[in-house]
């Protein structure tokens, strides 16, 4: 649709920023701090340095802070992050509260995620901006390094210095998270679309794949076909990876004809199942902070029912089935004879 019909609907054309956007030079002078050296820590902190950034890393007394050190970092406690003009969280939403950090009035805080800021688990009297990479932790360094970047969600939480925006997307483009392009989002529009996505999204396809096993396992389909199908084959991987360069319509001409005709001609048979009903449910539990809520007296009680939930789920059964289906089926088989 273009942006005039778009108009002509009263719809509102979403921001999109990109490095031109950006400037490194209001970041001149300022002292970087990434706290936490983990998955995205890690990522960060080379990422920033090789834009150029007095990066400085913040964690824990541990393993991570040694990894810091010998990558040539130098490594402080967390709580010394206070004295730094730019700090970027980049640990657990829900450890984030529990820092014992208090920035300087003219710092900006750096979230990595909009979970902390969208459901007040923090307010510091500081500028509070928003960089969430739509990647992985690790591969936001490969990306980097490849050259080619990720999309990003990017905004502004609060603005006390007029100087927030600037300085965040300084980060977003240090980081490589406008070479994509950075969709402008508020911290609560990105959280609850990241809850969504592992809330609505992922039990749903998870619970129509444990329909699909059922009923070709009942059909005499053998298990070892029906997983390949699923996932060991890298079919479906692939598919998405059409989907995504290429979108929905252009991928459809590498299917064949009869797969074409049985994809669109039964879509409309599943339309009298009201799973909107349920994401409606839970994306409701989502937006009115009962969530975070719930998810906070979790932790708060040692995490007794996602001990619970992981035992039930992820049990060593489950593991070794899934060992010895990928031992025997897929890229491990590789040159075995």
């Amino acid at each position: 649709m273009s942006n005039t019909a778009l108009r002509q609907r009263g719809l509102k054309m979403t921001r999109i920023y990109y490095e031109s956007d950006a400037d490194l030079s209001v970041l001149d002078g300022q002292r970087v701090a990434v706290v936490g050296y983990g998955n995205q820590g890690r990522s960060w902190a080379l990422n920033l340095r090789d834009s150029g950034l007095a990066v400085e890393v913040y964690t824990q007394a541990d393993a991570s802070r040694d990894q810091a050190a010998a990558e040539g970092f130098t490594a402080h406690d967390i709580k010394e992050a206070s004295d730094c003009d730019v700090i970027c969280t980049l640990i657990p939403d829900d450890v984030i509260p529990e820092l014992p950090i208090t920035p300087k009035p003219d710092a900006l805080w750096v979230l990595a995620s909009g979970y902390a800021a969208a459901f007040d688990r923090i307010d510091p009297d500081c500028d509070v901006g928003m960089v969430a990479p739509r990647m992985l932790g690790p591969e936001v360094r490969a990306c980097y390094v490849e050259g080619i970047g990720f999309i990003t969600a990017l905004g502004i939480h609060k603005d006390n210095t007029g100087t927030a925006l600037a300085r965040t997307l300084a980060i977003g483009r240090a980081i490589g998270g406008l070479r994509q392009g950075a969709i402008e989002m508020t911290p609560r529009q990105e959280a609850v679309l990241d809850l969504a996505m592992e809330q609505l999204f992922a039990p749903a396809m998870a619970r129509v794949s444990m329909s699909f096993v059922g009923l070709m396992a009942e059909a005499g389909i053998p298990i070892e076909a029906i997983m390949t199908e699923l996932m060991l084959s890298g079919e479906i991987e692939r598919n998405y990876r059409l989907l995504r360069l290429e979108g929905y319509a252009g991928q459809m001409r590498y299917h064949s004809p009869t797969s074409q005709y049985g994809q669109m001609s039964r879509a409309d048979r599943y339309d009298g199942i009201d799973v909107a009903g349920v994401m409606r449910e839970v994306l409701s539990e989502i937006e009115s902070g009962k969530f975070a809520d719930e998810w906070e007296a979790e932790r708060n009680a040692g995490y007794p029912n996602l001990q619970r939930l992981r035992a039930e789920k992820l049990s060593p059964e489950v593991v070794a089935f899934e060992e010895d289906l990928r031992a025997r089926l897929g890229e491990r088989v590789r040159g075995t004879t």
